[in-house]
């Protein structure tokens, strides 16, 4: 079954430097499932933090189902990432030892079921995302060249 993605972060890439994910479940609640699978979410300027033995995702936008009722929930409200508490402890571990962020890169359907991926990220300086702008504007310019020239 092909995963179907419905919402991804596009910033964290140039914001962060990724060095590694990892699949996690997320608790939802009521009516959100089926705003997710509308697409109708946000992973802009999302995050994930510990609290306790568990992961919570923060920021994270599910608008309101259009047709739900009283029992829609807080769009922004946090949610439980699952995971397995040695996945937990392994994130905990290596964001606290080495100061990294814990940022969620998409949102997809897996066999039915919601799904996060989440990275292991660290935060890039104003030089390091120049730098990108600058390669990804050269590479475009090379792009252009080579076609003209076919």
């Amino acid at each position: 079954m092909t995963d179907k993605i419905v919402a991804t972060n596009r910033k964290a890439r140039f914001d962060y430097s990724i060095l590694e994910s990892i699949e996690a479940g997320i608790q939802l609640k009521g009516t959100e499932v089926k705003s997710l699978r509308a697409g109708q979410a946000s992973l802009s300027d999302s995050f994930a933090r510990l609290e306790g033995n568990e992961i919570f995702l923060y920021n994270m936008h599910i608008a309101p189902y259009e047709f739900g009722n009283i029992a829609n929930v807080d769009p922004i409200r946090p949610r439980k990432l699952l995971l397995h508490k040695n996945q937990i402890r392994r994130l905990i571990d290596e964001a606290s030892a080495k100061k990294l962020a814990i940022i969620p890169l998409k949102v997809y359907f897996k066999n039915g079921l919601a799904k996060v991926e989440i990275s292991l990220a660290k935060g890039k300086k104003l030089y390091d995302k120049r730098e990108a702008i600058h390669q990804r504007e050269s590479d475009r310019e090379l792009k252009r060249i080579m076609r003209s020239k076919q």
